[in-house]
């Protein structure tokens, strides 16, 4: 699946882009199941919420900017049997190692004319620290992704410098974010059904959708398999993290 070049690109470079891993029959499948959850014909009320709340001027207003719904697979158990699980697992261990595991999944929507960026950040600043650092997220996209509709943005080799110091992107919301310019970054443009790699030490964001298209993104995130023992053993499961983070911005 992967060439030792695309394998040495990905050390080097803290991300890498794998085309065609959904066929077109795959891509509607994962619409579909997507739209599901995005209605709560499956509910994931308790994992879901919105990334972009901390820019959110007018607190009665309940559209959501940036949708983020958790562990879809803790909620359908079904997906771990799928083509998009398995692939990027295989994926992930072929970077990484085979010892890698799933720690958790999420779905990002971005709906048309919503308009807000994601903040610059590195994932692992969300986790707790850990002696084994490896992890990789899969970025999945289920639409076109252009630059005005919310391509990914990666800053190449970050992943191989400190962590950035981090803030909190606003009141009244969990993300986080760092310093981060498009200048020393590059686009990741994509055709639905293309995966995006990138370490979880890589800096990276995305504009806002500021078209009338959608911008749908199917994510999956490896570490080793004692790493998530380590993280669960101290309560950390990622959405536990997210709620205590809402929690401290509305404080």
């Amino acid at each position: 699946m992967l060439s030792i070049e695309q394998i040495l690109f990905f050390k080097h470079n803290g991300y890498l882009i794998v085309n065609d891993i959904l066929d077109s029959k795959e891509i509607i499948s994962y619409r579909r199941l997507y739209e599901d959850f995005l209605s709560n014909k499956i509910d994931v009320s308790k994992y879901r919420s919105d990334l972009g709340s901390h820019i959110q001027n007018n607190k009665n207003d309940k559209k959501e900017l940036i949708t983020q719904i958790m562990v879809p697979s803790r909620v359908l158990p079904d997906l771990l049997a799928r083509s998009m699980h398995k692939m990027t697992l295989e994926l992930a261990k072929r970077l990484l190692g085979s010892d890698m595991e799933l720690d958790f999944d999420m779905l990002i929507d971005k709906a048309p004319h919503t308009n807000t960026a994601t903040p610059w950040h590195q994932d692992c600043a969300y986790w707790v620290d850990m002696p084994d650092k490896r992890a990789v997220s899969c970025w999945v996209a289920l639409d076109d992704t252009t630059k005005d509709n919310g391509c990914m943005w990666y800053v190449p080799k970050s992943h191989l410098n400190p962590v950035r110091p981090h803030k909190s992107a606003g009141k009244g919301g969990g993300a986080l974010e760092c310093y981060g310019s498009e200048g020393e970054a590059i686009a990741a443009e994509v055709s639905a059904g293309t995966c995006i790699l990138h370490h979880g030490g890589t800096v990276h964001y995305a504009r806002g959708n500021s078209t009338n298209k959608r911008r749908r993104a199917f994510i999956t995130n490896y570490r080793p398999k004692a790493m998530i023992e380590f993280e669960r053993k101290l309560g950390f499961d990622h959405t536990q993290e997210r709620k205590v983070r809402d929690q401290q911005a509305k404080d």
